[in-house]
């Protein structure tokens, strides 16, 4: 039967358990938002400061892309080695010192006299990628009951999109009053404030609170994810529940154990097309603005980041409603958000597509643009709710790596195809409407993933961890 303090907590809903955070825990949510930001603001800068170092180096578009590009896929490397760090050392360390490695190499951007000293700092950037992936990843999971991690992850990624504008922003005007120099040495400066701040925040215990008398720790405090799993009495998967130390484990093993995370597999598959369609709408939203509808390019650079706001707005409401389905006894609510917005999506973006005129096409970009981000934060929560704790970091690399390939292949995929089809607005949108498809197979594969997931929920709040760390 229901306990009291269930039905209490299930008729309030997380939304006022959200009052119930203390200053450390929003302490927490703002400093991993910080971490978010910072990276996202040195990407959207780069971009702006592309025609001035075109400038300074005597280099064309080739090379801007490789500067673009370069961090970026190291910062995918790093994060397997990331990965296991994570579940094994003091998170908060990680990530700072992955700032301060950033700030330095961001002073050497600053002071970079040839293309050939910019390229290697450009590469060094790329440990705050990885350090926004496994280490923040892991702290919310231990932070944050289950109850509220998908609004918390929602404010937590919130900070990309807040970074990429404050990225425009330090860009466009420093660089009126000052040089491309400039930008550099203030993100760096940020850099520093982001490492202190981060600083301060209290490493959590992995798996939530110790139990008194026994050997190893309580997953987390009870919570509402733990009391449906107990009330429609679903058994775990005998093979995926823990009694070990796995913080040690051998890389093989951990993402041996990883892989039969059947929910996981497929929560990766499907969003890593969400990434590809915003990163080809980054690179190439702007193109096809100015082609389809004769936009100048300021102009059409200005709606770009006006969707980002309704992708701001997208992302909070994402993990929300995630965690509300889940209050209202809807076990697999955070999944359901995901499947329906891919499928919203996919459909959105048709008028966008066939309109003849911005004032057509543009309520419906926007609402494309809150649907392609309301999947981000409580599919992240649904990852974080069937691995193990010790295993967060390791399965996170894996997702994270996902990401950047999708990121890094989507502008040269929809280049191609787009050239193939003629180019030019048509030749975008051919290239648009070929990977359409993808995102409602993205549903498909979400649809997969709600039949796993409670079972393989019911796996983690079976195990326990052994190991003691400080």
């Amino acid at each position: 039967m229901r306990s009291a303090g269930g039905v209490l907590a299930r008729l309030r809903g997380p939304h006022d358990r959200e009052h119930l955070l203390d200053d450390a825990q929003r302490g927490v949510v703002f400093a991993l938002a910080c971490v978010l930001a910072l990276d996202a603001a040195d990407r959207t800068a780069l971009g702006a400061l592309a025609p001035a170092l075109k400038t300074e180096f005597h280099i064309g578009n080739g090379q801007i892309g490789l500067l673009a590009s370069a961090f970026s896929i190291v910062g995918g490397l790093v994060t397997v080695p990331m990965g296991i760090l994570t579940d094994r050392t003091r998170r908060i360390t990680l990530i700072v010192v992955s700032i301060v490695i950033w700030t330095a190499a961001m002073g050497v951007a600053a002071a970079a006299a040839s293309f050939a000293v910019l390229f290697a700092a450009r590469i060094s950037l790329g440990v705050v990628t990885a350090a926004g992936g496994p280490p923040v990843t892991s702290i919310v999971g231990d932070a944050f009951v289950p109850d509220i991690r998908g609004r918390v992850l929602g404010w937590v990624k919130s900070g990309e999109l807040v970074g990429a504008a404050l990225g425009f922003l330090v860009a466009g005007v420093l660089l009126s009053f000052f040089s491309w120099r400039s930008v550099f040495l203030t993100l760096g400066v940020l850099g520093l404030l982001v490492a202190f701040r981060v600083a301060k925040v209290k490493e959590p215990p992995r798996g939530g609170e110790r139990m008194p008398g026994a050997g190893g720790r309580e997953l987390d405090e009870p919570n509402e994810l733990e009391e449906l799993i107990e009330e429609e009495d679903i058994e775990p998967k005998p093979e995926l529940v823990v009694h070990d130390d796995l913080s040690e484990a051998p890389l093989s093993t951990a993402l041996g154990y990883v892989i039969r995370v059947r929910t996981l597999m497929m929560i990766i598959a499907a969003t890593a097309t969400g990434e590809f369609f915003f990163a080809a709408l980054q690179v190439f939203g702007v193109l096809f603005l100015v082609d389809a509808f004769g936009l100048s390019s300021s102009t059409a650079a200005l709606v770009i980041p006006a969707v980002g706001v309704a992708g701001f707005f997208g992302v909070i409401a994402g993990g929300r409603v995630g965690d509300r389905l889940i209050s209202r006894g809807v076990i697999t609510g955070r999944i359901h958000v995901g499947t329906w917005s891919y499928f919203v999506v996919s459909l959105l973006f048709v008028p966008v597509l066939l309109a003849s005129s911005l004032a057509v096409a543009l309520p419906f970009l926007f609402l494309a643009g809150a649907f392609l981000m309301a999947p981000v934060a409580p599919l992240e929560a649904a990852r974080l709710d069937v691995v193990h704790p010790q295993l967060r970091g390791r399965a996170e690399s894996a997702r994270t790596l996902a990401r950047v390939i999708a990121q890094s292949s989507a502008p040269l995929l929809f280049g191609v195809i787009s050239e193939a089809f003629g180019g030019g607005a048509d030749g975008l949108r051919a290239a648009f409407f070929v990977f359409l498809p993808f995102l409602a197979l993205s549903s498909v594969l979400l649809v997969l993933a709600a039949r796993e997931y409670p079972r393989e929920v019911a796996s983690v709040q079976e195990s326990v961890v052994t190991e003691d760390e400080a």
